[in-house]
């Protein structure tokens, strides 16, 4: 029986002495500075606040490391850190040389090769989704499904998006060297930075006179362009309008609203936004008489998202029985990022708003589901595609006939 009882309170023991090791473990936090066979243990300070575990690295690091340090850099790079804790996407802190060439990119001026690209998330690579027309990148012969392996010489990958996209744009007369991926041969080319003016809309009249608008990005200066557009195929009395979103990411929302007043009976909403929870949703509504009462079919795919979505949406929504969505289902890019320019220069880009359509539905994760689901044929791309092979376009025109 002692056996018994002494064996039970040796357990009690261990059982005290073994929760008491493993909360020390939880609750210390311990750097470990190894040289040799020695090893030296600095316990953290147990400061919360951001600015005291800062400073607390920063006089570590000035301590101990042996490099030259550069403060203005290691802090822009805590904070694009710190937004990148927010594991959102879309929202990031942009360095004062950063914020120059996106405020130039949301104007279509800017200087660079000359190519959309965006992050494949199957693959992890950087897909040119398409060269400028008349740019450099159209000059050497990159084309539309071409991935970037390399930069002058440095790997990049999807998660680098942004980063690679900084260092395609550069000082005018300058050169650049990719390697480029092509139907699983490698090959490298060199492109010559320029300054670009971006044309964001494209137009045409097609067969039994329906009009064609497509636009490829909603920057500054796109309602204007659209109307002009539109304007010039009114001249020819076009019976029916195709608008082609097809791998248009989105841009600034209030172009896409502008167009789709155009649209859209005076009073009547196109877009609801929510903010952070407790705020009251804000409605943006119709300011103008409706302008275009043709029929329109609207064209999408998996590359259609957020303001293009927006778009989509006000004019479906508005017009369900002359109307139809042809192609893909959409991205499903549902909330809306605020640009926030600091004093010093520099940026931030952070998600404030979810966007409903004007009939409450959700888009974000979800998309739009098209009228009529319609693949390419294989191989084929939206970009390279003839109009008698395009049988999204094929199934609009029949549409409109």
């Amino acid at each position: 029986m002692k056996t018994e009882k002494s064996q039970k309170i040796y357990k009690i023991i261990m059982l005290v002495v073994l929760t008491a090791v493993i909360t020390f473990i939880i609750t210390t936090s311990v750097i470990y500075n190894t040289m040799g066979d020695s090893s030296t243990k600095y316990i953290m300070s147990n400061k919360t606040g951001i600015g005291q575990k800062l400073e607390y690295y920063k006089s570590f690091i000035e301590k101990h490391y042996i490099g030259e340090i550069n403060d203005e850099k290691m802090l822009e790079s805590a904070i694009k850190g710190y937004f990148e804790g927010l594991g959102d996407q879309y929202s990031e802190y942009i360095t004062k040389e950063e914020m120059q060439d996106y405020m130039a990119d949301a104007t279509g001026k800017y200087v660079g090769i000359g190519i959309y690209i965006t992050a494949n998330t199957q693959t992890n690579q950087l897909l040119i989704l398409s060269p400028m027309k008349g740019s450099p990148a159209e000059e050497v012969g990159l084309e539309p499904g071409d991935i970037i392996l390399k930069i002058d010489g440095k790997e990049y990958t999807g998660e680098q998006l942004t980063a690679a996209t900084n260092v395609l744009k550069a000082e005018e007369g300058t050169k650049v060297k990719l390697e480029i991926l092509r139907n699983e041969k490698t090959f490298e080319v060199e492109v010559e930075r320029k300054s670009i003016k971006v044309s964001h809309i494209e137009s045409t009249i097609k067969e039994n006179n329906i009009g064609y608008i497509q636009i490829s990005t909603f920057d500054e200066g796109c309602y204007k362009e659209f109307l002009e557009n539109y304007n010039t195929l009114k001249e020819s009395n076009i019976k029916g309008l195709i608008i082609d979103l097809r791998n248009n990411g989105g841009g600034i929302v209030e172009e896409s609203t502008n167009i789709a007043d155009m649209f859209t009976t005076k009073d009547n909403t196109l877009l609801i936004t929510t903010g952070k929870a407790g705020t009251k949703e804000e409605i943006t509504k119709a300011k103008k008489d409706k302008e275009i009462n043709i029929p329109v079919v609207i064209l999408v795919n998996e590359n259609t998202a957020s303001a293009s979505e927006i778009l989509t949406a006000a004019i479906k929504e508005n017009n369900e029985d002359t109307v139809s969505i042809v192609g893909k289902n959409t991205y499903g890019k549902g909330v809306i990022q605020s640009i926030f320019t600091l004093t010093d220069g520099s940026g931030v880009k952070l998600t404030t708003n979810e966007y409903y359509t004007p009939k409450h539905n959700t888009i974000n994760k979800i998309g739009i589901k098209p009228d009529y689901e319609i693949n390419l044929p294989e191989g084929e791309s939206s970009y390279t595609i003839t109009d008698e092979k395009d049988t999204q376009l094929q199934k609009a025109l029949e549409i409109l006939r």
